[in-house]
């Protein structure tokens, strides 16, 4: 009845192309498929030993990606949170001002970043928005018996918005504190953590060297600073006082006592960030600046951030990161196919006298390939289904227990699924050929 509606010219076509013949045909194409699920299932052990391969291949292409996405992830977001239209100088201490000798501890060491330099930049570099200045000193912070070491870091009211840092709890420092040079500060989280343990710090103080300073709220850490006097890590203590207040009492000299001797430094600006309007001309305004800080210093005593510079790095380092984890990963889907390939061929032997019935019966050289090809993409489909699973549950566990960040993104599991098809379809011709090509008469022979 199917030929009388199709015709004969369509069933002789369909004759000729099994692969068009399954698709228009939904019970011939099941049929096939049960045919290479019950030869799966007879030699289950077998094919989920050979399906392995494929199995741990997958899984490794999804949690590598997705682990190699995380911390890159990380490393982007650290960037983000330095601002893409900022440039950030710091000052930088020379090698030479390092000596041990009584007559180098004696004199006062003049370096970094100077007011100078503040003005030439927002006088010569056109498109500059603003230009705001820091100062970092390193002392001990007291709450009545409690004491940690941290930075204390004297900043504009503008500081925050700059950072992109959030104040978690009460508030920052306004134009008018700064003005009147008041004594009044904010903690970061690592600080706040560190010397009110129990209760809240916002209204409360903190003593510094004899200064005390009244708490008006929290800020969230920075993360992992980038070089500088003011290097470290983003949970060091931080304390931000205003501009003037640090001015006003420390003075433009640094003393350090060390070991019975001390050490002088002079640092008008330990860090200046400066933001232009327009984020395209980061780039030429970071080239301007640094011939103008080029001709003004004799030694390398600044260094300059441009976090769109080290966005763009990173996104280099994350494609050939992800590149090489790809690499890694296929060679392990390499050797599942070749699994895959080992086992058809001795299931082709195992079932010669199956295939010569077959060719007997009328199936073509075509249909016998269409059935191997079926049970080798079964085979491979299956692993690549809980390879998947595999993969995404691997990266959750390392998010939990090893607090690593891990993204896993959309494309990658449906990308290692269809890669673990075709890597079947590939290992699978040539067995499927292979048991095609059989003699007929030969095949109904072996025993």
């Amino acid at each position: 009845m199917t030929s009388v509606l199709l015709g004969p010219a369509y069933m002789s076509f369909l004759a000729r192309h099994p692969i068009l013949r399954l698709v228009a045909s939904p019970q011939h194409l099941w049929r096939t498929i049960s045919l290479g699920l019950k030869s799966i299932w007879l030699n289950r052990l077998r094919s989920f030993l050979t399906a392995l391969g494929v199995i741990f291949g997958v899984a490794s292409v999804v949690s590598m990606l997705a682990i190699g996405e995380g911390a890159s992830y990380e490393a982007q977001e650290q960037i983000r949170k330095l601002g893409s239209q900022n440039i950030i100088l710091e000052s930088v201490k020379p090698p030479d001002g390092q000596g041990s000798s009584a007559e180098s501890r004696s004199i006062v060491l003049e370096y970094g970043l100077t007011a100078r330099d503040m003005t030439q930049i927002r006088q010569t570099v056109p498109g500059i928005e603003v230009v705001v200045p820091s100062r970092i000193l390193t002392e001990n912070i007291w709450n009545f018996d409690r004491s940690v070491d941290g930075q204390i870091l004297g900043v504009l009211p503008i500081y925050p918005e700059m950072r992109n840092r959030k104040v978690s709890h009460g508030r920052f420092f306004n134009d008018l504190e700064m003005d009147a040079k008041l004594p009044v500060c904010v903690l970061n989280e690592t600080a706040a953590h560190s010397l009110f343990p129990l209760t809240t710090p916002t209204g409360k103080s903190i003593r510094i060297k004899g200064y005390y300073y009244k708490i008006l709220g929290i800020l969230d850490n920075e993360g992992q600073r980038i070089g500088g006097e003011g290097s470290g890590s983003g949970d060091d203590c931080q304390v931000l006082i205003p501009f003037t207040t640090l001015m006003d009492q420390y003075g433009e000299t640094f003393f350090r006592f060390r070991s019975g001797s001390f050490e002088a430094e002079k640092v008008e600006f330990h860090e200046a960030v400066i933001r232009v309007q327009d984020v395209t001309q980061v780039e030429t305004r970071a080239s301007a600046i640094r011939q103008i800080l080029t001709s003004n210093h004799k030694k390398e005593d600044w260094r300059m951030v441009v976090p769109v510079e080290l966005l763009r790095q990173a996104e280099r380092t994350k494609r050939i990161f992800s590149i090489v984890l790809g690499s890694i990963a296929a060679i392990s889907l390499l050797v599942g196919g070749i699994g895959i390939m080992n086992i058809m061929l001795a299931s082709v032997t195992e079932r010669t006298r199956e295939i010569g019935i077959r060719r007997a019966m009328g199936a073509r050289q075509t249909d016998i390939v269409v059935q191997f090809l079926i049970e080798t993409v079964l085979l491979s489909g299956a692993g690549g289904i809980i390879g998947v699973v595999l993969g995404v549950s691997i990266p959750i566990a390392v998010q939990h227990f090893a607090g690593v960040t891990t993204v896993v993104k959309v494309w990658s599991p449906a990308l290692a699924f269809l890669i673990s098809v075709f890597t079947g379809i590939a290992f699978g011709i040539y067995p499927a050929r292979r048991a095609a090509q059989m003699n007929p008469v030969e095949a109904l022979r072996h025993t």
